[in-house]
């Protein structure tokens, strides 16, 4: 019978584990950068994957600023921290979507888009904030790509990481959606 020698996991095997590290950062705060060292590109990557660049750089930095300042309900006997900082970001992605949804349902109860560069009469801004509100996440930042940034398609692609006939649906579906919810404007 031959047996497979498993590679040592330094962060199992050796002291220097995460558990270890955040243990000592309690009383030397140089001590959690081992942890950051570990783990920030692999969080980094995953927020990236799903939101883009600029996303993650905010979102990964927020993440090891909320991993340090409650470093001290971590279990030190855990080795690995990457799965509590994982739902760590999972935690900040979720509260970054309930407060984008909620900016929506504000614009449309209060009737004004504070970033709004001019005021158009013809438009309902109302109307618009309550239709831009009821689309998907995803529907959403690409029409507000195209609409607000002008991006092109090929463009936005790039900026979501996503394929550019991925942004034609969804701008084509984004569009179909709008038309309904403001159909009393046209």
């Amino acid at each position: 019978m031959a047996f497979i020698e498993l590679a040592k996991d330094p962060l199992v095997d050796g002291a220097d584990h995460d558990g270890a590290a955040i243990l000592r950062s309690l009383h030397d705060v140089e001590q959690f950068g081992p942890v950051f060292e570990r783990h920030y590109e692999a969080i980094h990557r995953y927020v990236a994957r799903r939101f883009g660049a600029t996303v993650a750089d905010d979102i990964a930095a927020a993440v090891f600023g909320e991993a340090f300042a409650s470093r001290s309900r971590f279990e030190t006997s855990c080795a690995n921290a990457r799965p509590w900082l994982y739902g760590i970001t999972v935690n900040l992605l979720r509260r970054r979507a309930r407060q984008d949804g909620a900016q929506w349902k504000a614009y449309a109860k209060h009737g004004r888009d504070p970033l709004a560069a001019h005021a158009n009469p013809r438009i309902d801004e109302v109307a618009v904030a309550a239709a831009l509100g009821a689309l998907s996440a995803d529907d959403r930042e690409t029409v507000l790509l195209f609409a607000w940034a002008d991006l092109t398609y090929d463009d936005i692609a790039t900026a979501l990481s996503i394929p550019v006939g991925t942004v034609r649906s969804r701008i084509n579906r984004a569009r179909t959606q709008l038309r309904i919810s403001l159909k009393d404007f046209q």
